[in-house]
């Protein structure tokens, strides 16, 4: 058996030898693709673009783009070359972007045109000369590419492929650097945690800035010889159709995506026949959104979990229906896991406190921060995720919220999922997120905000007496708030503090 490969180099050039003309990447809306041995040409063709540019091996490129073919010969390409990428979130606003590119030191940014007046009037203010070129997301070619490129030198699997800001709740994001072994590592993880084969092609919805899209849509089929279809962004009314008619035989979402196929029309059974599982990860899904959306579609969920940080997923339930717990993130995944208590020593299982990951796929640290970096791990060197939980006697790990989010009533810590999982079984209630608000008496009070579901109608004092059934008195929320939408984060998290202001008085 085959050495498992520890760069994204090592990854594209193996499948590029055993399957040149077998399909990488096709487009949904047209006949365009590209297979594996033109892959390992273009990446070559890319870097001698980037170096032709005055770009050298670990200096970062900043990629200002939505999904399309030319996107992923770019990212891939990039890091091929040694290069350091630097995904940038199209949904941040104007001052969190200027951050990211000015914080990442980047010396070339990659845009697409609708993007470019933007993105030029923030480099031109920097203190340091950063080229900019203008590619089209569908395109063939960079500016410049020509025919043959010769090869260069491999990374090293501990240079640092990957640059991506963390969303934080409050403060500016932090850079996470992956390196090339992160990045290959969680690529064999994924393909052999979900037994993936060259056959499977996964549809991918999630745009590339999010490092679930990059390292389960993008990297994973690299490690299994597989592929994917890519539209150019996620459309409830389009989404069966595009899996149907690219022959897609696995799904990888996120639980709002879930919930937006939830309230679509049932496609036909033809449209969802193939497809062998969905990959639910980022956030956590309610267990009344997957009994549903199994019911509806007869499509198995596999929930995961992981973090930028872990190069995306770190947990994951088995492929088996009859061995997953509903509930659950599921099992160490490609790593090592545990819990530990706020003095960081383990607790027994069953016993809530902090998860910590180790393992191949944790990141390096964050880019110029290194107070943030010491901070988040433990002395003896693991990943603290912030996350709050507890693994069962069978290895199974729940998440029950994050600490910075923990509502403290009169002393008692209650994990918001828990209110919002009651509230969600309320049959008018599409979402809901609870929140802890100041309280002069209990020191937090909890508040909730809901979005109700389409022609559906609910009152406060409806929803106060299902709370005091569902949850009992003390945990029932204090103060209800209708919203439209709940805000998130690229990764599909509820970002939970950003509700905050809709209590104050």
């Amino acid at each position: 058996m085959t050495a498992a490969a520890t760069t994204v180099h090592a990854l594209i050039e193996r499948q590029a030898r055993e399957q040149p003309h077998a399909v990488y990447a096709r487009a949904t809306e047209s006949e365009q693709h590209i297979a594996y041995g033109e892959l390992a040409r273009a990446c070559r063709r890319v870097s001698a673009v980037l170096r032709g540019l005055g770009m050298e091996p670990g200096d970062t490129v900043s990629v200002v783009m939505p999904n399309g073919l030319q996107t992923l010969r770019l990212l891939l390409g990039a890091m091929h070359g040694g290069f350091r990428v630097n995904p940038v979130n199209l949904l941040s606003q104007p001052e969190q972007m200027h951050y990211v590119l000015s914080h990442s030191d980047c010396r070339l940014v990659c845009v697409a045109p609708e993007w470019e007046s933007r993105v030029r009037g923030i480099v031109e203010a920097f203190d340091r000369p950063v080229e900019l070129i203008v590619v089209d997301p569908e395109g063939d070619a960079l500016p410049g590419e020509e025919e043959a490129a010769a090869d260069v030198p491999p990374p090293s699997p501990d240079a640092v492929a990957l640059l991506m800001y963390t969303s934080g709740t409050t403060g500016n994001p932090k850079g996470v650097m992956l390196t090339q072994r992160n990045l290959a590592a969680n690529a064999h993880a994924i393909s052999e945690e979900h037994g993936l084969r060259p056959s499977d092609r996964v549809l991918a919805v999630l745009p590339l800035y999010h490092i679930n899209a990059f390292t389960v849509t993008m990297l994973a089929p690299l490690a299994h010889g597989g592929s994917l279809a890519m539209p150019p962004k996620f459309s409830a009314g389009r989404f069966w159709e595009q899996a149907t008619q690219t022959q897609c035989s696995w799904i990888n979402v996120v639980p709002t995506m879930i919930s937006y196929l939830l309230e679509g029309p049932k496609p036909p059974l033809a449209q969802t026949l193939s497809i062998r599982f969905c990959r639910s990860a980022s956030a956590a899904l309610p267990p009344e959104h997957l009994r549903a959306f199994e019911q509806m579609f007869g499509i198995g969920i596999v929930e995961t979990m992981g973090l930028t940080e872990t190069a995306a997923p770190s947990f994951s339930n088995p492929m088996n229906p009859a061995a997953r717990k509903l509930g659950s993130v599921g099992r160490a995944s490609g790593c090592m896991a545990g819990v530990v208590d706020a003095q960081l020593a383990a607790v027994p299982d069953g016993t809530t406190g902090e998860l910590v990951i180790r393992g191949p796929n944790v990141m390096l640290g964050y880019y110029k921060n290194e107070e943030a970096t010491r901070a988040s791990f433990t002395p003896d060197g693991w990943l603290r995720t912030g996350d709050l939980g507890h693994r069962d006697e069978d290895g199974f790990f729940f998440v029950t919220g994050r600490i910075k989010e923990l509502i403290i009533k009169g002393g008692e810590n209650i994990a918001p999922r828990e209110i919002d999982e009651a509230l969600l079984k309320h049959p008018a209630v599409l979402e809901a997120a609870s929140v802890g608000v100041p309280d002069r008496h209990y020191g937090q009070e909890i508040g909730v905000c809901i979005v109700l579901r389409e022609g559906c109608a609910c009152t406060e004092e409806q929803l106060r007496e299902f709370a005091t059934t569902a949850l009992g008195r003390y945990k029932s929320p204090g103060h209800y708030r209708f919203v439209k939408d709940l805000p998130r984060g690229p990764s599909g998290k509820v970002q939970r503090l950003k509700l905050m202001p809709l209590f104050e008085a």
